[in-house]
């Protein structure tokens, strides 16, 4: 079993539907947990060969997954971009909250309880849209909304500019009877522009998947770049899946990445500070 899980994390990952399922379920911290539970049941020797093996997943998993970087300074000028998962029970002021401050850009998926009418007489300076499928963006400078697409299983990617740069606002649907393979090649297919540019949102697709390939290539992962401890977003804080992403083309330069720990919604807060 746990050789199969190995194999399935390490090589097959996403080869076919029914191996994707087990991909996303059995993530490498999980497979780690197996491999100490499966312990108690070994004789002493082979249980000593599997806490080797353990330590040695342990060690991969951390070289992969926690980063440690020095941010830049930042100053009132920089750009700051705010993305979350709000789980349908958080609105904008919410977010907020959480934040800490207003951003100049927040993009909010799975945010329903938003009433933008009162939002709009206390923040009547600032410039909301809101898509037909529970993703709101805010900006503190004009939106310029270029298109609006969505796929027929419900994975939406916005366009939007503001700030002087290029926006993809991204919610991939997490029905696990939709491939994953469909959603990610009609959002790399959406996603036209490749300088000046910021893609953000939830992916529901771990860092480690093939399908995040084009991005990868395209662009750098913000978390990866400039962000401190674990890049894992979702569950409640604990560090299993990097569902939650923000990418930035690689001729923006990324001053300080951080993820926000909250029990709000089952995804962190992800935050990114972008020089102008």
């Amino acid at each position: 079993m746990i050789l199969g899980l190995l194999a399935l994390h390490f090589v097959i990952k996403e080869h076919n539907y029914v191996s994707s399922l087990y991909f996303y379920t059995f993530p490498l911290p999980v497979i780690i947990l197996l491999v100490l539970l499966f312990s108690i049941v070994l004789t002493k020797q082979w249980r000593r060969y599997n806490l080797i093996i353990a330590s040695l997943l342990l060690l991969t998993w951390l070289s992969r997954s926690f980063k440690i970087h020095i941010p830049d300074t930042i100053s009132k000028q920089d750009l700051e971009v705010v993305f979350w998962n709000a789980s349908r029970d958080n609105t904008f002021e919410d977010a907020f909250k959480e934040n800490g401050n207003i951003p100049d850009v927040l993009v909010l998926v799975e945010s329903p309880k938003n009433n933008l009418q009162s939002f709009k007489k206390q923040y009547s300076n600032d410039y909301y849209y809101k898509s037909d499928k529970e993703l709101f963006i805010f900006s503190k400078t004009p939106l310029d909304i270029i298109s609006e697409k969505v796929s027929n299983y419900n994975t939406t990617v916005i366009n939007f500019k503001t700030a002087g740069i290029n926006f993809y606002a991204v919610d991939a649907t997490g029905s696990p009877d939709v491939p994953r393979k469909w959603e990610l090649t009609y959002i790399n297919q959406s996603i036209k522009e490749k300088n000046n540019t910021v893609v953000l949102g939830d992916f529901n697709t771990p860092y480690e998947s093939s399908y995040l390939k084009q991005l990868k290539t395209d662009f750098n992962q913000a978390f990866n770049k400039k962000g401190n401890g674990f890049r894992e977003t979702w569950f409640y804080n604990l560090p299993l899946l990097s569902l939650d992403h923000i990418w930035v083309s690689k001729d923006l330069k990324i001053l300080k990445t951080e993820k926000i720990h909250t029990f709000k919604s089952d995804h962190n807060i992800l935050k990114t500070y972008i020089k102008r």
